[in-house]
């Protein structure tokens, strides 16, 4: 077991560490006026962002998917745009189209090409999976490569670039289900769960108080770009990745050494891009958190927004009323940790039932 308690990273500077947990903790406390609960979905949104990565949020209307979206937008001085998906949006809706402009001068036309919503920071993509998939197809390549080609022109997109899409589970007809190349783009796969009865009492009193003050900017995007970078060069040990690695070996069923749980209810475990997100994840945690190296906890903390959307139930895991969440659960409890933490499942009762929902329709 590895002591990190004098550690030190030479090429990053201490101040620069100090200042994004500062500026973490005041993100979440300026959240905190607005938004109730919700604080580790929060974290992982903000990881994501900051990993340089796009997250899935999944819960149904009314839990402030879209509140606080807008407001990490805020905070972050990033330049927001929102496309609600629906049956009838096409490729160009998203990305742009030409249009004829007339020069007013000379009376010449020419094609000139005006951009879409993509063209932004901070992409909100509202139920995306209410649109049919060529659409959705319109998203790919701005997810993995940062750029946008359209009739035939190539444009790259102002970084930072992030995409926020919501899935809403109930009300599936109708819906186009994102392939599994599709879903693993997103680092995360994001739960939101319904308030305890002591938050929404908070929540009540906030939304009938006086109008609240707006935000201002706590980053700028040239400081995230900034922390983007430096999260990179965050420490991370050999057996930490060892852990991360082993986690993501483990899931898969064809794997001889899996564990017999695995091979009875998945029918795929986690990809290679699982586990970067792992370590790239626990990486960027630990620099929100103002540490200059990782932990296995900050592995343990965000493996099942990672696994949740990569790994494949098979029918008879489906039959059984199985969740992802509970396969993960088992997974960590499993594995050695190299800190010695025994890992406790939770009861996840609305991630249960929220997965059920959408497997049995």
């Amino acid at each position: 077991m590895t002591d990190y308690t004098n550690f030190s990273l030479s090429g990053i500077g201490q101040e620069d560490i100090e200042k994004i947990g500062q500026v973490y903790k005041e993100v979440q406390t300026k959240l905190q006026e607005r938004i109730v609960g919700l604080e580790e979905a929060i974290e992982h949104m903000l990881i994501a962002i900051f990993s340089g990565n796009h997250s899935l949020l999944v819960g149904v209307p009314g839990l402030a998917k879209t509140l606080i979206i807008r407001c990490i937008g805020d905070l972050l001085d990033l330049n927001f745009s929102r496309i609600q998906f629906t049956p009838d949006l096409m490729p160009s809706d998203i990305t742009g189209s030409e249009i004829l402009v007339q020069d007013p001068e000379n009376l010449s036309r020419e094609f000139s090409f005006l951009k879409g919503p993509i063209f932004a920071n901070l992409l909100l993509a509202d139920e995306i999976n209410r649109t049919p998939p060529k659409t959705q197809a319109a998203l790919l390549e701005a997810m993995e490569e940062n750029t946008v080609t359209s009739t035939g022109r190539r444009f790259v997109l102002d970084p930072p670039f992030f995409v926020l899409a919501t899935q809403n589970p109930i009300e599936q007809e109708g819906t186009y289900p994102l392939p599994a190349a599709q879903l693993d783009r997103f680092m995360f796969n994001i739960l939101f769960d319904y308030p305890s009865r002591e938050e929404e009492q908070r929540i009540m009193r906030i939304s009938i108080s006086k109008k609240l003050t707006p935000f201002h900017p706590l980053l700028s995007q040239k400081d995230i770009l900034k922390y983007m970078q430096l999260a990179k060069k965050i420490y991370i040990s050999e057996e930490i990745v060892q852990y991360a690695l082993k986690i993501c070996r483990l899931s898969r069923p064809q794997n001889t050494d899996s564990f017999p749980f695995v091979k009875e209810n998945l029918s795929w475990g986690a990809s290679p891009r699982a586990a970067q997100c792992l370590i790239n994840g626990a990486k960027t945690r630990a620099l929100l958190k103002g540490r200059s190296f990782a932990t296995a906890s900050d592995i343990r903390a965000i493996v099942h927004p990672v696994f949740r959307h990569r790994i494949i139930l098979n029918y008879k895991a489906e039959a059984d009323n199985v969740t992802p969440d509970e396969i993960v659960d088992q997974l960590v409890e499993s594995i050695p940790s190299p800190d010695g933490y025994f890992h406790a499942p939770k009861k996840r009762k609305y991630a249960q039932n929220l997965y059920l929902s959408m497997l049995n329709r």
